[in-house]
This record gives C-alpha cells, structure tokens and sequence, in this order.
C-alpha cells in the first residue's frame, strides 16, 4: 500500500471517539499535519464538538476527570454552529446545554496563520464586544485531520501571546 492510500485509510478512521482517546501531544502532532480548508464554507452548519485534551494536566486523576467529564453527555459544550458570509469572513456561535440550550459566544471566522505554527487555518475570533472580556481573550483555529472533521488548539491571550490549553474538535459528519 502507497503512503498516500495509507494516509487516506487513516484518516478515513478517524472521529471524534478516536481523537478522544489521543495525547495532548498525538493531537498536536496530528494538527499540524492537517490543512486548512479549501473555503470557509466547508465549515457551514451545526458541528458536533468534542473536548479533547488539556496540555495541563496531561496525565494523573485531574485529567481522567478533565476527559471524562468533557467526554460525558453531562458536559455543557455541544459544538459550534458555523456561517460563511463571504469567501473571507464568516461567524458562528457555540451551543450550549447550560439552564437550557443557549448560543453563546458569537465569533467571527477568517483565513489566517496558526498560532501554534505559522502555517494557515481557520482562525475563530472571540474578540467581539458581545463577549463577556474572558471570552474575548480566547483564540481557537481548526484544521481538517479527515473528511469534515477539524481538529484544533484552544489558547488563552497571556500579556497578547496565545498561550494553548488544550484541543477540541468539531465535526459535520
């Protein structure tokens, strides 16, 4: 078998279960590996997400809890929706199982380079004035690992540097 029937036979394997089960490290290695999606409407509609790992604490009784808790049906994120508006500016919202289901956390979408590497990906921006100022220093950006699912870091703004705590996934299966 070539290398590239064996990447896509790969990648055709994985969903969000099997990301679940992936390393802090196995999921970076596996992000900069993907690519950024052709048009940022690839990405319209409901995305199921998935919490995947935190860069601390990697391992230990504090990140089966993390994992378990985000892998759990008790857990509160639900996903992103996401809406092209042009072919270089989009938006979303998060969907949230919290005293109901609400939509909170509007971000807007775009083309840009990686925090975590340069490279390009689709960048979400919490920076909005509807965001509550903790929100506003999240910055997360996906890239495609398979066929519609997006796998990417989530940062906090630390003194203006994004600062990566962990990794989430979305997809439009």
């Amino acid at each position: 078998m070539s290398a590239t029937a064996r990447a896509r036979e790969e990648a055709a394997a994985l969903d969000l279960t099997t990301l679940r089960l992936m390393s802090f490290k196995e999921l970076d290695a596996l992000y900069r590996a993907g690519k950024r999606p052709s048009a940022l409407s690839d990405l319209d509609g409901d995305a199921i997400g998935a919490m995947l790992a935190w860069r601390t604490p990697a391992t230990g009784p504090l990140a089966w809890l993390l994992r378990s808790f985000g892998a759990s049906t008790a857990f509160p994120w639900e996903g992103k929706t996401f809406q092209s508006q042009t072919s270089e500016i989009g938006e979303g919202i998060n969907r949230v199982k919290l005293l109901g289901k609400r939509r909170w956390f509007p971000f807007k979408t775009r083309f840009a380079a990686s925090f975590l590497d340069g490279q390009p990906t689709f960048l979400l921006d919490y920076s909005g004035p509807a965001n509550p100022p903790f929100i506003r220093s999240i910055v997360d950006d996906v890239r495609e690992v398979a066929p519609r699912l997006y796998l990417g870091p989530a940062a906090l703004l630390v003194k203006g540097k994004p600062r990566p705590i962990l990794f989430f996934a979305v997809s439009l299966q």
